[in-house]
């Protein structure tokens, strides 16, 4: 599948002060399989070494870290050479074994001529949970995340639609409504497929959404594995509490993660590590209050309240057991547990654009569901799932502090009016 990481990963390789690239992000989006397929693609030859089962490389880092003894050790062991510019050395599930983490560190300061790379499902849970030395300053990072949605439209073989937004989206103007109806039908597509790619790869496949159902079930009891294998029992009983409430957390008027809804008594105290396990896994995207709309907003942020969406919009479907007939429906129902769904499709489309996610309320009176920084303004956006729609509360955040403009996201077409850029639901990953 196309994905838009690999034009960094071509980057990377170019880069004449490249250090060892550290490919993050959460179990089965994709890491493995896209840096096997940039080495075949730019490489003579690609030596990956899966740190979970590779036992003799293990072994031997235990007493060894310099990168020649490594390298050496890697060719007898596989037969392969390894040859500066013309092979790839790929660590994958690095998180399995702390000196490879710190081997990175070495390859940079001595072997900085030998491309590198590393990916790690669990690498952030690893370094913070068994306190791994991270190689600060001494690798390059990249974050990977679900397809969004245009790469959604690129597997399903419609490149020329997501130009079509794209254009539509910079220029104001509408959609042809056949053009603006098929891309809503997409739209309700991934909604339930999500951007596993196994899950795409099997709709490509059976065109079966039950199957989709199938893969995405799997990936969630490999969630659920994870949380036994890099925890401890009573920290994994936590993080499992927490991740099955978040559909309940999505379904309360105020969406705010509240630790009572996961257990009567619960408290930042009791749950707080196990949300920080869900994060670093990337299997969740939390989505930070803030206090005001000024620059910088990072500065602002309110540090206790918050809200917690899951990494995949598809992932989410199956754990609410959403009627599929609801969402593929094109009749704008009043269900308002869809309405947070869309909110958590959005989450997923900005943090897949590196944004950091924040909201914004005020005294009770007014919320704002997203609020971006683009340079030197802040921008309120507000997520509606059907074409009904009203925006006091973004009126109010944007007259408070001077945004020139706020952006409504929902199921109507483009426009630009009385300071609103409209923007369908579809279009999203163009903000």
């Amino acid at each position: 599948m196309k994905r838009k990481i690999f034009t960094s990963l071509l980057e990377w390789k170019d880069n004449r002060k490249r250090k060892p690239l550290m490919l993050n992000g959460a179990r089965q989006v994709g890491k493995t399989y896209i840096l096997e397929q940039f080495g075949k693609e730019n490489f003579e030859n690609i030596v990956l070494l899966n740190m979970e089962i590779e036992g003799a490389i293990r072994n031997f880092l235990e007493n060894e870290i310099l990168p020649l003894k490594i390298v050496q050790f890697i060719e007898a062991s596989t037969g392969q050479r390894i040859i500066a510019g013309k092979t790839l050395l790929f660590f994958d599930e690095i998180q399995a074994c702390e000196r490879a983490l710190t081997s990175l560190k070495y390859f940079c300061e001595q072997m900085p001529e030998l491309h590198v790379v590393a990916a790690g499902s669990l690498l952030g849970v690893a370094v913070n949970r068994e306190k791994y030395s991270f190689p600060v300053g001494k690798v390059d990072e990249l974050n990977m995340y679900p397809l969004d949605f245009e790469e959604f439209l690129w597997a399903m073989n419609r490149e020329a639609l997501a130009e079509e937004i794209k254009i539509h989206f910079e220029e104001n103007t509408k959609m042809p409504n056949a053009l603006h109806e098929t891309a809503l039908e997409f739209y309700r597509q991934y909604f339930i497929i999500g951007g596993m790619p196994a899950a795409v790869s099997k709709f490509l496949e059976t065109h079966s959404y039950i199957d989709v159902q199938i893969v995405q079930n799997n990936i969630l009891n490999e969630y659920i594995a994870d949380m036994a294998k890099y925890s401890d029992a009573t920290t994994t009983i936590k993080i499992r509490a927490c991740y099955n409430s978040i559909p309940a957390q999505l379904a309360k008027e105020n969406t705010k993660f509240q630790y009572k809804t996961v257990q009567r008594g619960g408290t930042a105290t009791i749950f707080g590590e196990a949300i920080e396990w869900l994060n670093l896994a990337g299997i969740t995207l939390k989505c930070q209050r803030l206090e005001h709309g000024y620059i910088p907003v990072n500065a602002y942020e309110d540090l206790i309240n918050f809200k917690l969406y899951m990494g995949d919009i598809g992932i989410l479907t199956l754990r609410s057991e959403m009627p599929l007939q609801t969402i593929l429906s094109t009749i704008d129902e009043d269900n308002t547990y869809l309405g947070a769904m869309t909110e958590n499709y959005v989450a997923q489309c900005f943090m897949a654009k590196g944004y950091k996610l924040h909201y914004w309320t005020s005294e009770g009176k007014a919320e704002v569901d997203f609020v971006l920084q683009q340079g030197t303004v802040v921008i309120p956006i507000e997520v509606k799932k059907g074409k009904r729609n009203k925006a006091k509360s973004m009126g109010v955040f944007a007259q408070e502090y001077k945004s020139p403009y706020a952006i409504r996201i929902s199921a109507k077409n483009f426009g630009f009016e009385n300071n609103i850029k409209s923007v369908p639901l579809y279009a999203a990953f163009c903000i």
